[in-house]
């Protein structure tokens, strides 16, 4: 039976019309408190700092604002979460409905410039944003739990290639993110499709981690700042680091990817970006504040605990170097057919 068959047996036409009314009502008042709300909503950005982290809590792009908020007290930041189309619904909230806002600040990694490269993000290229401040950099890894069977990137590897569909692996976001173009180029040192790898995509490395501890995944592609916060209470295994020599720090004992036969790195930028509308003054007030906070040894300090490594970088010269990175992403991707 239908909803208003069923409405019409239950109540009579008098008291369905009254509860109509009551309905439409209520409903007024609801439109008029989401408008309140989003007003009050808009009104607080504009005074107070805001960190928009485009995921889940818990990964890479958490740990980003995290450390912009720790590393600029006096600007008292706010943190927000808006996940989505890894990262593409905070790119276009901000470069179409929030592109003024003078105190809002969205954290990107080298993701997110990968994603933009491969025409995720729409039509949106490099310069629709104003990009403040790059404050440090990661390294990508693979790691599977302590109680896996794989001891090294090559058993992992070797599993992957026998029987690719039991090993599934938990990365953040779907073909062509970076998490999977790492494993599509170990994959294909490893003479393995990377067409045949099972992986499993989640909206950020918080999820991926949780999906790993909880058993649903036996492998993460994801990124060694995450992996050092998981590895702490020993029930991860970071199989390699994706960097160019070992990393100090809580994965200092974690070979390469080199060591193990790969030829394999993927360095990842962290930082945080205005919108496209935000004027000079406001613009330039806040590359001044991180280019002071990171001039300071508490940064270096704040930054390490966050497990990332030092990369400074604002304004201008920031700019010329994204725009460069989307290039040669744009270039990785398109070895693999993923530009759109």
């Amino acid at each position: 039976m239908s909803y208003p068959e069923k409405f019409l047996v239950l109540f009579s036409v008098t008291q369905q019309k009254a509860r109509i009314m009551r309905f439409q009502a209520h409903s007024i008042c609801l439109a008029l408190s989401a408008s309140l709300l989003w007003m009050t909503a808009a009104q607080a950005s504009d005074s107070q700092a805001q960190c928009i982290v485009p995921a889940k809590p818990g990964g890479g792009m958490d740990q980003t604002c995290k450390l912009a908020q720790q590393a600029l007290p006096g600007a008292e930041m706010h943190i927000s979460y808006l996940p989505g189309g890894v990262g593409a619904v905070a790119w276009s909230s901000i470069i179409s409905q929030r592109k003024a806002e003078q105190n809002t600040l969205v954290a990107y990694s080298g993701g997110s410039l990968l994603n933009l490269a491969e025409g995720k993000f729409g039509k949106s290229d490099a310069s629709n944003v104003r990009w403040v401040a790059a404050i440090g950099t990661d390294y990508g890894m693979i790691a599977v739990r302590s109680d896996s069977p794989y001891k090294n990137l090559r058993e992992l590897m070797a599993a992957i290639k026998d029987k690719p569909a039991q090993v599934a692996i938990g990365t953040g976001g779907t073909i062509g993110s970076q998490d999977w173009l790492k494993m599509a180029q170990i994959a294909k040192q490893s003479n393995v499709d990377p067409k045949v790898l099972r992986l499993v995509a989640f909206e950020g490395g918080g999820e991926s981690f949780t999906a790993l501890l909880a058993g649903h995944v036996q492998a993460v592609s994801g990124d060694a700042s995450e992996a050092s916060l998981h590895s702490r209470d020993g029930k991860i295994r970071v199989l390699a680091v994706l960097s160019d020599a070992r990393l100090p720090g809580a994965l200092a004992n974690v070979a390469t990817a080199h060591e193990q036969g790969y030829d394999v790195t993927w360095p990842i930028i962290r930082g945080v970006y205005m919108g496209p509308q935000v004027s000079d003054a406001n613009y330039q007030k806040w590359v001044e504040q991180f280019q002071h906070a990171m001039n300071t040894p508490a940064f270096d300090e704040v930054r390490k605990a966050h497990g990332l490594y030092p990369f400074a970088m604002t304004g201008k010269d920031l700019t010329t170097y994204i725009q460069r990175a989307v290039h040669n992403y744009r270039q990785q991707a398109q070895e693999f057919g993923l530009v759109r």
